[in-house]
């Protein structure tokens, strides 16, 4: 079966589901493929920051957005063991309409974006569609081959999008290969139920050798157990037992629920990964999101990065795409932009993880003794909630909505 399209994107992420949405509004036949049949999986990271919250304004979706389920938050706080709790980011004095940080789980916000894509005849979606091949003629991408439950397809467009995150079809199916920047840790997540008194606001808890984030989830706490890079098969071989003993040693207030905690079938882990490619795009192809820049999941900003990049490349691609031509040049004018972001934000990141994770993890530090002072981290300045809340360089939608083609 062969179709043909302006633009494909593989991915149904974030990154690709607002491009979807944001190109299907500029009247650009586009079609989304999701190598998954639904959304739904847990433990992905899900905080909109107040740069998507924008976005989504922009967009006209802000009440759809605020009907989801929801939970908002203006600081993070760091527990240590002497029992201190000290406010390590605030987003209080940002200058935003929304000077939050909203916990949504993805899966809602991506069926959000996506309904909103269905309301425009040109946008196709299309489920359990794994990306097999980049089709090539004349030295430039012209769609891509795909496998679904009915067979082999392939799908031409004038612009191939990967946005298929970390460990993207299209990358390698493109040949191209990000250069690794390191982490030291990988992050085992799990749930424990929460209980009415228990402490409001999500937290990082740091001891020798351990750290632990949790975050609140009215009903449950999701908890983000940090390990040494490499080691969840050594937590495995040591049981369940050990993970549960682990919990209560650091959230004591959790010990008496770490039998709900039945076995590893219940524990997902992120394989954390560091890295960015260093060209973005061939002709007819462009990677974006985590394809094109891996982020650690440090300050949670991997969401509002890969919905940054899908705006910058919709305001940049749009006319273009309209017209049937996407030059080169435009396809690096986008990896400009959107590397001074991304290469300070990554630095942010491998600074926190060289001077905060790396010590905790291997207890150089001892059990209370940080790398830095609580109370003089930049985050506490008004250029770091900017940094937290708005990001470098945040993007806006200047795509205007355009009657669907055809």
């Amino acid at each position: 079966m062969n179709m043909s399209g302006t633009c494909v994107i593989a991915g149904g992420g974030p990154a690709g589901a607002v491009l979807g949405l944001l190109l299907a509004r500029s009247g650009i036949e586009v079609t989304l493929l999701e190598k998954h049949k639904d959304f739904l999986r847990d433990f992905r990271g899900d905080t909109l920051h107040p740069s998507t919250l924008q976005v989504m304004d922009e967009l006209g979706l802000a009440d759809r957005v605020a009907a989801l389920p929801h939970r908002k938050t203006t600081a993070f706080w760091l527990f240590t063991d002497d029992g201190r709790r000290t406010p390590v980011a605030s987003l209080k004095g940002l200058k935003s309409k929304y000077p939050y940080i909203a916990f949504v789980p993805q899966w809602d916000f991506l069926n959000l974006v996506t309904e909103a894509a269905r309301e425009y005849p040109n946008f196709r979606l299309i489920m359990e569609a794994e990306v097999t091949g980049v089709i090539r003629e004349g030295g430039a991408a012209k769609g891509v081959r795909y496998r679904d439950a009915a067979g082999e397809h392939e799908l031409r467009a004038t612009l191939t999008v990967g946005a298929d995150g970390r460990g993207s079809d299209v990358r390698r199916a493109a040949g191209l290969v990000p250069v690794e920047r390191g982490a030291p840790m990988d992050v085992v997540w799990f749930r424990l139920p929460r209980e009415p008194g228990d402490f409001e606001d999500s937290f990082l808890r740091v001891s020798s050798g351990n750290m632990m984030v949790a975050i609140n989830r009215e009903t449950y706490w999701q908890l983000a157990y940090l390990i040494p890079k490499g080691a969840f098969e050594k937590l495995k071989a040591q049981g369940i037992e050990e993970l549960r003993a682990s919990v209560a040693r650091l959230l004591p207030f959790l010990a008496p629920r770490t039998g709900e905690l039945e076995g590893f079938g219940e524990v997902g882990v992120l394989r954390v990964a560091l890295n960015r490619l260093r060209h973005w795009y061939r002709p007819g192809l462009l990677l974006i999101g985590d394809a094109a820049h891996a982020m650690s999941p440090i300050f949670g900003v991997g969401i509002n990065l890969a919905v940054q990049d899908a705006v910058a490349t919709a305001n940049i691609l749009a006319e273009p795409l309209r017209e049937g031509h996407v030059p080169v040049a435009l396809l690096r004018k986008i990896q400009r932009r959107r590397t001074l972001p991304t290469v300070i934000t990554q630095s942010a990141q491998q600074f926190v993880q060289n001077r905060l994770i790396r010590p905790a993890l291997d207890g150089s530090r001892g059990p209370t003794r940080l790398p830095f002072n609580p109370s003089r981290v930049p985050l506490l300045t008004a250029v770091a909630r900017r940094f937290l809340g708005l990001g470098v360089l945040p993007e806006h939608v200047r795509t205007r909505p355009h009657p669907p083609s055809g």
